[in-house]
């Protein structure tokens, strides 16, 4: 069976050659693992901060060793009584292979009855937890105040934008072209959208904004989030989600100064990752799975098939080319 390795460690934004596809054979199944045959693939934009060696939250991916990220699979062969062929699992550090042998303690059932499998690698997965957990415990929205997400049509951005509607929120999302600024609107209920490649950011988020910017939810950074900055209201919060427009920066850009604005109108700023949350996973499943079940949460996803596709969808999350979720589905 085939794995992905990284090869080499990009500099800037990476392409094809940093990664390498092998041939291995796989060990035998013992005692307390299983057999897996993967079905979806998850690439995420983090997934670029582990391809650098520098201290971080999580550590970097070996040079040599299959990439790792969310993966829904089939048990294929089980020695664990909690698994049975035929079982769809998650595991959230899979390796990019194929097939696997991996420890049972990795992976836990999924429900791919209820909702597509593919939806716990986004909606009710990692993407959806964030959305969740940034936007109501470092966001508390509160109804009538005005939400305005980065990356509004992404696997994060599309979930928190919802929930902040279903609060009685206000919501202005902002993402980078037309087709998904309409999407917002007329799918996913947003009240107004902003195109951050054509418009004159701060001028357009002063009028989607009459009333200022009471929660941010930043998933952006650069000079997206320097336009939005300048609108915040006294009291304002900001979940800090994520800074894509940085990611394969080779040297610190110098933007606006944004703690004048943070302390004079008391803004509280926060950063967080989902691992944060681990103990309260339970919680935030319990909250959005009913949602999604009736409706009153949509999702989408765009998804690549082909084992073979992964790092070009992965690529391919720096270029916009994603709305919703990119999944990479094994034919």
């Amino acid at each position: 069976m085939k794995q992905i390795t990284l090869a080499a460690r990009p500099n800037g934004m990476p392409d094809a050659s940093i990664f390498r596809f092998e041939e291995v054979t796989l060990p035998a199944v013992s005692a307390g693992e299983v057999q897996l045959k993967g079905l979806y693939y998850s690439v995420d934009p983090y997934m670029r901060g582990r391809m650098n060696d520098k201290k971080s939250y999580s550590p970097p991916f070996e040079l040599d060793k299959p990439i790792v990220g969310g993966v829904v699979a089939e048990v294929t062969t089980s020695k664990d009584e909690r698994f049975a062929p035929g079982d769809v699992v998650l595991g959230s550090y899979l390796p990019w292979a194929e097939e696997m042998v991996v420890a049972a303690d990795t992976i836990r059932k999924v429900d791919a009855k209820l909702v597509p499998p593919s939806y716990y690698l986004g909606v009710l997965g990692m993407p959806g937890l964030t959305a969740y957990f940034g936007l109501m415990d470092i966001g508390k929205p509160k109804a009538g105040e005005t939400v305005v997400v980065s990356g509004a049509a992404g696997a994060v951005g599309l979930v928190a934008g919802q929930l902040a509607k279903l609060q009685g929120c206000r919501v202005v999302g902002i993402a980078g072209s037309a087709d998904k600024i309409t999407m917002l609107k007329e799918e996913y209920g947003f009240d107004e959208a902003v195109n951050y490649k054509t418009d004159d950011l701060s001028a357009a988020i002063e009028k989607a904004c009459p009333d200022g910017v009471d929660v941010y939810f930043d998933n952006v950074g650069g000079e997206v989030s320097d336009a939005v900055v300048q609108h915040l209201n006294f009291f304002a919060r900001v979940p800090l989600c994520g800074q894509i427009a940085s990611y394969n920066d080779t040297a610190i850009q110098m933007g606006p100064r944004i703690t004048p604005y943070l302390l004079t109108r008391s803004v509280l700023m926060q950063g967080f990752i989902v691992r944060n949350y681990v103990a309260r996973f339970a919680e935030g499943l319990q909250y959005l799975t009913p949602l999604v079940a009736a409706g009153k949460l949509k999702y989408t996803e765009t998804i690549v098939e082909g084992f073979d596709k992964i790092p070009e969808a992965l690529l391919g999350l720096f270029s916009g080319k994603n709305t919703g979720k990119m999944i990479v589905k094994v034919i």
